[in-house]
């Protein structure tokens, strides 16, 4: 087990930029006592910075301090590491002290603003069923083989990242599939980590809260492939006009998907149903289970990374006709009793929502109406507010406003500024609803026993939070609740 001197000597190397200051006396320190809380790393995060920390934590136990401003008056018993970027220098420790797993093991990380969560468990699906033991971080659950951990970030931490790495390794996982979140790239929680590839799904408007500009949100994501490493591969969705971009400066072995254009991993959509789509992919007919243009996007990816690995073609297309997909994501839920069907999914962005809205519309029958139950997250970007609502209320029969995930904010303060973007010849489909709950059992009494029940902004959590509290709420349960209470 390698002491803390050692790993820090092992940074200093691998990233001598970042590294000021080693002040380290002659005791060497275990790194289990690293795992006690021996070492505190101050970052500076969006809300709080963990430099004002930096004394409670010497107060209790910590005997080495890891910041980027030293405070004038310092304990000369503990040491202190001066870096230029606390968070980076946190992802190289992080690696280094559980023996970089990421280089034993095959790494792939997915970005983009939609599809990452269903790709990446497409992927865990499809290795575990080509008989590879696989790893997964996702927004909806991390997974060891098949054993699974709760996930609360679409990207973790990069010492949680690093520690389940780590895990992975030592259960035998051979590969491991991760969404890359633009805020995990922005705050070094991936800095550290090798990979074998990185995938580019899409990039619409989500995140300008936090980005502020469209630009800025495909540079941060820009930085992912940039530093990608020679030997590695980068899969980008050319049919996004941003994907090209993705790849200017990447060393990593450049590829291309599409069904649109030419590309290195082409696909045609020869039928597309509610029982699932028809496809031409490189050459071989496939059906499969999963629904919608944008799952036939998931599905191409998915099937060139595994090409990308070695995998054989027909075994991976064998395997892939057969994946249920991510739970959430368009997830059908038929009413037992009736013509009356429900969807799930988690579209929270105006790229999603539209095209979960116009896959319904193309596919479902001519007389059948939708029912759309919709909300926006609090504490989030505001503009995509008004774009959302109007898009509910012009492509479905009824829309229903209701509470998403409202945070500090008032859920009707919301609503109303989703009203905001309803066309006058609209606004009589559009119902105000605050409670989800009697959004949803609305929407499915209005369905009566033949309508679609649209669900969406949510999709797998388990949980609503408001004023800082997260309550129980699942729109499955309640919608499948629903369902046998109106039978």
């Amino acid at each position: 087990m390698k002491s803390l001197k050692e790993i820090l000597a092992e940074v200093a190397v691998k990233d001598a930029d970042s590294i000021k200051d080693v002040q380290v006396s002659g005791i060497e320190f275990d790194s289990r006592k690293i795992q006690k809380g021996n070492v505190f790393v101050a970052v500076q995060g969006t809300q709080v910075d963990g430099h004002e920390y930096i004394f409670p934590a010497i107060l209790k136990g910590a005997t080495v301090i890891v910041g980027e401003v030293k405070p004038e008056v310092f304990p000369p018993e503990i040491v202190w590491v001066g870096v230029e970027d606390s968070a980076w220098a946190l992802a190289q420790l992080g690696s280094a002290f559980y023996g970089h797993p990421s280089r034993h093991l095959k790494l792939v990380g997915v970005t983009g603003t939609n599809g990452k969560t269903t790709t990446v468990t497409l992927l865990h699906q499809l290795f575990t069923g080509l008989g590879q033991k696989a790893g997964l971080l996702s927004t909806i659950e991390n997974k060891i083989g098949d054993e699974v951990f709760e996930s609360t970030h679409t990207t973790p931490d990069s010492v949680t990242i690093n520690r389940l790495l780590s895990e992975m390794v030592a259960a035998g996982c051979v590969v491991a599939f991760m969404e890359v979140s633009s805020h995990a790239i922005d705050q070094h929680r991936i800095g550290g980590l090798h990979f074998a590839g990185g995938v580019f799904t899409n990039l619409t408007r989500e995140h300008l809260d936090y980005h502020g500009t469209m630009l800025d949100y495909l540079n941060v994501k820009k930085k992912f492939f940039d530093f990608l490493p020679k030997g590695s591969f980068a899969l980008a969705n050319i049919d996004d006009k941003n994907g090209r971009v993705m790849m200017q400066n990447t060393k990593a072995d450049k590829h291309t998907l599409a069904l649109k254009k030419m590309a290195d991993f082409s696909a045609k959509i020869q039928s597309n149903s509610l029982d699932g789509l028809h496809l031409e992919i490189n050459g071989y007919e496939v059906y499969a289970r999963l629904i919608g243009g944008f799952n036939a996007y998931n599905l191409l990816t998915a099937f060139g990374v595994a090409v990308l690995l070695g995998e054989s073609e027909e075994e991976i297309l064998v395997v892939l006709s057969g994946l249920p997909g991510a739970p959430g994501r368009f997830e059908k839920i038929a009413d037992p009793t009736s013509r009356r069907m429900g969807i799930i999914d988690y579209a929270h962005t105006p790229d999603a929502l539209e095209k979960v809205l116009d896959t319904i519309n193309e596919l479902k029958e001519q007389n059948a109406r939708l029912y759309t139950v919709v909300g926006c997250g609090g504490d989030r970007d505001r503009t995509k507010r008004p774009i959302m609502g109007g898009m509910a209320a012009a492509k479905s029969g009824q829309a229903i406003f209701t509470a998403d995930n409202p945070r500090s904010e008032e859920p009707e303060d919301i609503i109303k500024e989703m009203w905001a973007g309803v066309a006058k010849e609209d606004r009589h489909k559009v119902l105000d609803i605050v409670d989800r709950k009697s959004a949803i059992r609305t929407a499915c009494r209005l369905a009566g026993q033949s309508g679609i029940i649209l669900v969406a902004g949510k999709g797998h959590e388990k949980y609503q939070i408001v004023n800082g509290k997260k309550l129980p709420f699942d729109d499955k349960a309640e919608l499948l609740n629903e369902f046998l209470i109106q039978n």
